[in-house]
Protein backbone atom coordinates (compact mmCIF):
# COMPACT_ATOMS: atom_id res chain seq x y z
CA UNK A 1 0.00 0.00 0.00
CA UNK A 2 0.97 3.26 -0.64
CA UNK A 3 0.31 6.53 1.59
CA UNK A 4 -0.09 9.96 0.77
CA UNK A 5 -0.76 12.81 2.91
CA UNK A 6 -2.46 15.31 0.43
CA UNK A 7 -2.37 19.20 1.29
CA UNK A 8 -3.52 20.25 -2.04
CA UNK A 9 -7.17 21.72 -3.38
CA UNK A 10 -8.06 18.43 -4.34
CA UNK A 11 -8.00 17.05 -0.70
CA UNK A 12 -9.36 18.33 2.52
CA UNK A 13 -6.31 18.91 5.17
CA UNK A 14 -4.82 16.60 7.48
CA UNK A 15 -6.82 13.72 4.90
CA UNK A 16 -4.76 10.79 4.63
CA UNK A 17 -5.56 8.78 1.98
CA UNK A 18 -4.01 5.13 1.13
CA UNK A 19 -4.65 3.35 -1.80
CA UNK A 20 -2.96 0.28 -3.76
CA UNK A 21 -0.52 1.15 -7.52
CA UNK A 22 -2.76 0.89 -10.01
CA UNK A 23 -5.65 0.45 -7.51
CA UNK A 24 -8.97 2.24 -9.06
CA UNK A 25 -11.96 4.13 -7.82
CA UNK A 26 -14.96 3.38 -10.05
CA UNK A 27 -17.99 5.35 -9.71
CA UNK A 28 -21.76 5.23 -11.83
CA UNK A 29 -24.30 7.62 -11.48
CA UNK A 30 -26.28 6.33 -9.29
CA UNK A 31 -23.16 7.05 -6.94
CA UNK A 32 -22.29 10.22 -7.72
CA UNK A 33 -25.78 11.27 -7.29
CA UNK A 34 -26.12 10.08 -3.52
CA UNK A 35 -22.31 11.92 -2.77
CA UNK A 36 -22.44 15.16 -5.02
CA UNK A 37 -24.78 17.79 -5.19
CA UNK A 38 -25.23 20.95 -7.41
CA UNK A 39 -24.08 23.11 -4.43
CA UNK A 40 -21.58 20.96 -4.08
CA UNK A 41 -20.70 21.64 -8.13
CA UNK A 42 -21.10 25.28 -7.83
CA UNK A 43 -18.29 25.60 -5.07
CA UNK A 44 -16.26 24.13 -7.20
CA UNK A 45 -16.41 25.24 -10.17
CA UNK A 46 -16.05 28.75 -8.63
CA UNK A 47 -13.04 27.26 -7.43
CA UNK A 48 -11.40 26.06 -11.03
CA UNK A 49 -12.75 29.47 -12.49
CA UNK A 50 -10.64 31.50 -10.00
CA UNK A 51 -7.70 28.76 -10.68
CA UNK A 52 -7.85 29.42 -14.22
CA UNK A 53 -7.33 32.94 -14.49
CA UNK A 54 -4.34 32.25 -12.11
CA UNK A 55 -3.13 29.94 -14.54
CA UNK A 56 -3.07 26.75 -13.00
CA UNK A 57 -4.97 25.20 -15.13
CA UNK A 58 -3.99 23.27 -18.29
CA UNK A 59 -6.70 23.22 -20.61
CA UNK A 60 -5.86 21.56 -24.15
CA UNK A 61 -8.74 22.02 -26.59
CA UNK A 62 -11.22 19.00 -27.71
CA UNK A 63 -11.23 16.53 -30.00
CA UNK A 64 -14.83 16.08 -32.03
CA UNK A 65 -15.55 13.35 -34.18
CA UNK A 66 -18.91 13.87 -36.10
CA UNK A 67 -20.84 10.91 -37.19
CA UNK A 68 -22.83 12.30 -40.07
CA UNK A 69 -24.85 9.74 -40.41
CA UNK A 70 -26.56 9.64 -37.26
CA UNK A 71 -26.44 13.08 -36.68
CA UNK A 72 -24.14 12.41 -33.62
CA UNK A 73 -20.42 13.42 -32.05
CA UNK A 74 -17.51 12.40 -29.86
CA UNK A 75 -15.77 14.67 -27.51
CA UNK A 76 -12.59 14.21 -26.37
CA UNK A 77 -11.78 16.37 -23.12
CA UNK A 78 -8.12 16.24 -22.00
CA UNK A 79 -7.02 18.90 -18.85
CA UNK A 80 -4.97 19.13 -16.08
CA UNK A 81 -4.79 20.89 -12.78
CA UNK A 82 -0.97 21.77 -12.31
CA UNK A 83 -2.13 22.81 -8.23
CA UNK A 84 -3.66 19.50 -7.08
CA UNK A 85 -1.43 17.51 -9.41
CA UNK A 86 -4.74 15.70 -10.92
CA UNK A 87 -5.48 15.21 -14.61
CA UNK A 88 -8.67 13.96 -16.54
CA UNK A 89 -10.18 12.58 -19.74
CA UNK A 90 -13.36 12.90 -20.53
CA UNK A 91 -15.06 11.28 -23.28
CA UNK A 92 -18.60 11.80 -23.97
CA UNK A 93 -21.09 10.45 -26.64
CA UNK A 94 -24.10 12.79 -28.50
CA UNK A 95 -26.16 10.28 -30.25
CA UNK A 96 -29.75 12.38 -30.34
CA UNK A 97 -30.93 9.39 -32.24
CA UNK A 98 -30.65 6.99 -29.87
CA UNK A 99 -33.93 8.52 -27.49
CA UNK A 100 -36.61 6.42 -29.60
CA UNK A 101 -34.78 3.53 -29.00
CA UNK A 102 -35.17 4.11 -25.40
CA UNK A 103 -31.35 4.75 -24.88
CA UNK A 104 -29.49 7.83 -23.40
CA UNK A 105 -28.77 10.64 -26.18
CA UNK A 106 -25.93 11.66 -24.13
CA UNK A 107 -23.18 9.58 -22.62
CA UNK A 108 -19.87 9.58 -20.51
CA UNK A 109 -16.63 8.68 -19.05
CA UNK A 110 -14.19 10.48 -17.27
CA UNK A 111 -10.40 9.04 -16.11
CA UNK A 112 -9.08 10.68 -13.00
CA UNK A 113 -5.09 10.69 -13.07
CA UNK A 114 -3.16 11.25 -10.31
CA UNK A 115 -0.67 13.70 -12.07
CA UNK A 116 2.56 13.05 -9.59
CA UNK A 117 3.24 9.73 -10.40
CA UNK A 118 0.71 8.84 -13.01
CA UNK A 119 -1.44 6.26 -11.58
CA UNK A 120 -5.67 6.47 -13.00
CA UNK A 121 -6.84 6.47 -9.65
CA UNK A 122 -10.57 6.80 -10.68
CA UNK A 123 -13.19 6.16 -13.39
CA UNK A 124 -16.63 7.60 -13.47
CA UNK A 125 -19.47 8.33 -14.87
CA UNK A 126 -19.70 11.25 -16.63
CA UNK A 127 -23.53 12.17 -18.07
CA UNK A 128 -24.60 13.47 -14.61
CA UNK A 129 -20.80 15.02 -14.29
CA UNK A 130 -21.72 17.20 -17.08
CA UNK A 131 -24.90 18.10 -16.76
CA UNK A 132 -23.78 19.44 -13.06
CA UNK A 133 -20.94 21.45 -14.09
CA UNK A 134 -23.13 22.91 -16.98
CA UNK A 135 -25.91 23.74 -14.54
CA UNK A 136 -23.28 24.86 -11.97
CA UNK A 137 -21.88 27.46 -15.08
CA UNK A 138 -25.05 28.62 -15.42
CA UNK A 139 -25.93 28.86 -12.07
CA UNK A 140 -23.20 30.67 -11.38
CA UNK A 141 -23.61 33.27 -14.74
CA UNK A 142 -26.86 34.04 -13.14
CA UNK A 143 -26.13 34.82 -10.11
CA UNK A 144 -23.71 37.90 -11.61
CA UNK A 145 -25.35 39.09 -14.42
CA UNK A 146 -29.35 38.42 -13.78
CA UNK A 147 -31.60 41.27 -12.06
CA UNK A 148 -31.25 40.40 -7.95
CA UNK A 149 -35.42 40.28 -8.25
CA UNK A 150 -35.96 38.00 -11.15
CA UNK A 151 -38.89 35.77 -10.49
CA UNK A 152 -39.71 33.92 -13.86
CA UNK A 153 -37.57 31.40 -15.28
CA UNK A 154 -38.02 30.15 -19.12
CA UNK A 155 -36.47 26.76 -20.18
CA UNK A 156 -36.21 26.30 -23.96
CA UNK A 157 -35.76 22.76 -24.32
CA UNK A 158 -36.50 20.15 -21.47
CA UNK A 159 -34.05 17.87 -22.97
CA UNK A 160 -30.98 15.53 -20.91
CA UNK A 161 -29.32 18.74 -20.24
CA UNK A 162 -32.09 21.51 -18.95
CA UNK A 163 -32.73 19.63 -15.83
CA UNK A 164 -29.67 20.95 -13.89
CA UNK A 165 -30.04 24.36 -15.71
CA UNK A 166 -33.12 24.80 -13.30
CA UNK A 167 -31.05 23.50 -10.31
CA UNK A 168 -28.26 25.68 -11.16
CA UNK A 169 -30.39 28.64 -11.01
CA UNK A 170 -32.65 27.97 -8.21
CA UNK A 171 -28.99 27.67 -6.49
CA UNK A 172 -29.05 31.59 -7.09
CA UNK A 173 -32.26 32.83 -7.53
CA UNK A 174 -35.79 32.76 -5.95
CA UNK A 175 -37.90 31.66 -9.00
CA UNK A 176 -41.62 31.81 -8.35
CA UNK A 177 -42.84 30.78 -11.81
CA UNK A 178 -41.25 28.20 -14.29
CA UNK A 179 -42.01 28.24 -17.86
CA UNK A 180 -41.42 25.29 -20.07
CA UNK A 181 -41.07 25.07 -23.94
CA UNK A 182 -40.52 21.92 -26.07
CA UNK A 183 -41.16 20.94 -29.68
CA UNK A 184 -43.24 17.94 -28.03
CA UNK A 185 -45.32 19.36 -25.47
CA UNK A 186 -45.90 15.67 -23.47
CA UNK A 187 -41.79 15.85 -22.74
CA UNK A 188 -42.47 19.31 -21.51
CA UNK A 189 -45.48 18.35 -18.82
CA UNK A 190 -42.86 15.07 -17.98
CA UNK A 191 -39.90 17.78 -17.55
CA UNK A 192 -42.13 19.74 -14.85
CA UNK A 193 -43.74 16.58 -12.86
CA UNK A 194 -39.85 15.56 -12.73
CA UNK A 195 -39.21 18.62 -11.13
CA UNK A 196 -42.19 17.90 -8.56
CA UNK A 197 -40.92 14.44 -7.85
CA UNK A 198 -37.31 15.82 -7.06
CA UNK A 199 -38.91 17.73 -4.43
CA UNK A 200 -39.36 21.40 -6.49
CA UNK A 201 -42.43 22.68 -5.33
CA UNK A 202 -42.49 26.12 -7.90
CA UNK A 203 -45.47 25.98 -10.14
CA UNK A 204 -44.33 25.20 -13.61
CA UNK A 205 -46.53 25.87 -16.91
CA UNK A 206 -46.24 24.21 -20.24
CA UNK A 207 -46.14 27.10 -23.22
CA UNK A 208 -46.43 26.28 -26.67
CA UNK A 209 -45.18 29.48 -28.03
CA UNK A 210 -41.80 30.22 -27.50
CA UNK A 211 -42.33 34.60 -27.78
CA UNK A 212 -45.18 33.86 -25.41
CA UNK A 213 -42.86 32.74 -22.54
CA UNK A 214 -39.65 35.22 -23.70
CA UNK A 215 -42.31 37.69 -23.56
CA UNK A 216 -42.63 36.96 -19.47
CA UNK A 217 -39.28 35.64 -18.59
CA UNK A 218 -36.60 37.68 -16.75
CA UNK A 219 -34.01 34.15 -16.57
CA UNK A 220 -34.34 32.17 -19.99
CA UNK A 221 -31.68 28.58 -19.97
CA UNK A 222 -32.24 27.64 -23.81
CA UNK A 223 -30.82 23.55 -23.82
CA UNK A 224 -31.38 22.70 -27.47
CA UNK A 225 -29.14 21.24 -30.31
CA UNK A 226 -31.30 23.40 -33.02
CA UNK A 227 -29.99 24.50 -36.16
CA UNK A 228 -31.75 27.97 -36.32
CA UNK A 229 -32.59 30.49 -33.03
CA UNK A 230 -34.68 29.19 -31.07
CA UNK A 231 -36.14 32.31 -29.72
CA UNK A 232 -36.40 35.79 -30.88
CA UNK A 233 -34.58 39.20 -29.33
CA UNK A 234 -37.89 41.40 -30.24
CA UNK A 235 -39.54 39.54 -27.55
CA UNK A 236 -36.84 40.15 -24.43
CA UNK A 237 -38.02 42.37 -21.60
CA UNK A 238 -35.91 44.78 -20.31
CA UNK A 239 -33.59 43.15 -18.13
CA UNK A 240 -33.78 39.73 -19.17
CA UNK A 241 -30.89 37.27 -18.96
CA UNK A 242 -30.12 34.48 -21.15
CA UNK A 243 -28.28 31.21 -20.68
CA UNK A 244 -27.12 29.29 -24.03
CA UNK A 245 -25.82 26.06 -23.14
CA UNK A 246 -27.30 23.85 -26.24
CA UNK A 247 -25.21 24.85 -29.18
CA UNK A 248 -21.74 23.59 -29.48
CA UNK A 249 -20.66 23.10 -33.06
CA UNK A 250 -20.74 25.53 -35.62
CA UNK A 251 -23.44 24.18 -37.11
CA UNK A 252 -25.78 25.02 -34.38
CA UNK A 253 -27.48 28.56 -33.22
CA UNK A 254 -30.01 29.18 -30.40
CA UNK A 255 -29.63 32.68 -29.71
CA UNK A 256 -30.89 35.04 -32.17
CA UNK A 257 -28.88 37.96 -33.61
CA UNK A 258 -31.52 40.34 -32.33
CA UNK A 259 -30.62 39.18 -28.77
CA UNK A 260 -26.53 39.45 -29.71
CA UNK A 261 -27.18 42.82 -31.07
CA UNK A 262 -29.04 43.83 -27.80
CA UNK A 263 -26.88 42.45 -25.06
CA UNK A 264 -24.99 44.75 -22.88
CA UNK A 265 -22.73 41.87 -21.95
CA UNK A 266 -21.93 38.86 -23.95
CA UNK A 267 -19.81 36.41 -20.91
CA UNK A 268 -18.58 33.32 -21.82
CA UNK A 269 -17.40 30.17 -20.04
CA UNK A 270 -14.07 29.84 -22.53
CA UNK A 271 -13.48 32.09 -25.33
CA UNK A 272 -11.33 30.09 -27.45
CA UNK A 273 -14.47 27.36 -27.14
CA UNK A 274 -16.96 29.48 -28.18
CA UNK A 275 -14.83 31.45 -30.94
CA UNK A 276 -14.42 27.38 -32.74
CA UNK A 277 -17.38 26.39 -31.92
CA UNK A 278 -20.64 28.49 -30.94
CA UNK A 279 -22.48 28.93 -34.00
CA UNK A 280 -24.71 31.79 -33.46
CA UNK A 281 -21.86 33.87 -32.87
CA UNK A 282 -19.74 32.19 -35.64
CA UNK A 283 -22.31 33.29 -38.11
CA UNK A 284 -22.79 36.12 -36.68
CA UNK A 285 -18.94 37.16 -37.26
CA UNK A 286 -18.92 36.08 -40.79
CA UNK A 287 -21.95 38.52 -41.76
CA UNK A 288 -19.99 40.92 -40.38
CA UNK A 289 -22.60 42.46 -37.42
CA UNK A 290 -20.97 41.04 -34.70
CA UNK A 291 -17.28 40.55 -33.12
CA UNK A 292 -15.91 38.62 -31.05
CA UNK A 293 -13.99 41.84 -29.86
CA UNK A 294 -17.62 42.26 -28.55
CA UNK A 295 -17.11 39.51 -25.64
CA UNK A 296 -17.45 41.31 -22.51
CA UNK A 297 -15.27 38.74 -20.58
CA UNK A 298 -14.83 35.34 -19.25
CA UNK A 299 -16.53 33.85 -16.36
CA UNK A 300 -13.77 33.98 -14.19
CA UNK A 301 -13.08 37.48 -14.54
CA UNK A 302 -16.63 38.01 -12.73
CA UNK A 303 -15.68 35.15 -10.09
CA UNK A 304 -12.87 37.03 -8.93
CA UNK A 305 -14.32 40.50 -9.98
CA UNK A 306 -11.95 41.94 -11.88
CA UNK A 307 -14.68 42.74 -14.43
CA UNK A 308 -18.26 43.70 -13.15
CA UNK A 309 -20.91 42.25 -13.76
CA UNK A 310 -25.26 43.42 -14.05
CA UNK A 311 -25.01 47.48 -13.36
CA UNK A 312 -28.30 48.23 -14.12
CA UNK A 313 -32.11 46.65 -14.09
CA UNK A 314 -32.23 47.40 -17.94
CA UNK A 315 -29.11 45.61 -19.23
CA UNK A 316 -29.91 42.62 -21.34
CA UNK A 317 -27.08 40.10 -20.85
CA UNK A 318 -25.77 36.51 -22.23
CA UNK A 319 -23.86 33.53 -21.30
CA UNK A 320 -22.68 31.30 -23.78
CA UNK A 321 -21.16 28.18 -22.74
CA UNK A 322 -19.85 25.43 -25.04
CA UNK A 323 -18.25 23.83 -22.01
CA UNK A 324 -14.37 23.38 -21.27
CA UNK A 325 -12.69 20.08 -19.99
CA UNK A 326 -11.85 22.20 -16.92
CA UNK A 327 -15.07 22.10 -15.53
CA UNK A 328 -15.72 18.65 -15.84
CA UNK A 329 -12.21 18.68 -13.64
CA UNK A 330 -13.44 20.46 -11.23
CA UNK A 331 -16.39 18.62 -10.70
CA UNK A 332 -14.42 14.83 -10.98
CA UNK A 333 -12.05 15.68 -8.54
CA UNK A 334 -14.88 16.87 -6.04
CA UNK A 335 -16.80 13.85 -6.52
CA UNK A 336 -13.70 11.79 -6.14
CA UNK A 337 -12.90 13.41 -2.62
CA UNK A 338 -16.71 13.04 -2.05
CA UNK A 339 -16.69 9.47 -2.57
CA UNK A 340 -13.70 8.73 -0.67
CA UNK A 341 -14.61 10.15 2.55
CA UNK A 342 -18.17 8.12 2.11
CA UNK A 343 -16.57 5.13 1.26
CA UNK A 344 -19.13 4.93 -2.24
CA UNK A 345 -17.56 3.26 -5.27
CA UNK A 346 -15.54 0.33 -6.18
CA UNK A 347 -12.21 -0.37 -6.23
CA UNK A 348 -10.55 -2.81 -8.67
CA UNK A 349 -7.18 -3.74 -10.08
CA UNK A 350 -6.38 -2.24 -13.35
Amino acid sequence: MTQKKFQSGLWSRNVTIQWRVFHMLILNEEQILKSYSMKDAVEDVRKVLKAKEENKIVDVHRTVIDFPDYDASTLYMPSADLVSEVAAVKVVTIFPKNSPKGMPTTQGVLLLTDSENGTHIAMMNASYLTRLRTGALSGIATDYLAKKDATILTVIGTGGMAFEQVLGVLAVRSITKILLVNKTTSKAYRFGEKLEEYGIKIPFEVIEEVSEAVKQADIICCATRSTSAVLDGVNLKPGAHINGIGSYLPSMREIDETSILKAKKIVVDDFNGVKNEAGEFIHAAEKGIWSFDEIYCELGKLVTESRIGREDEHEITIFKSVGAAYYDLAVAKGIFQKAKQQGIGIEIDV
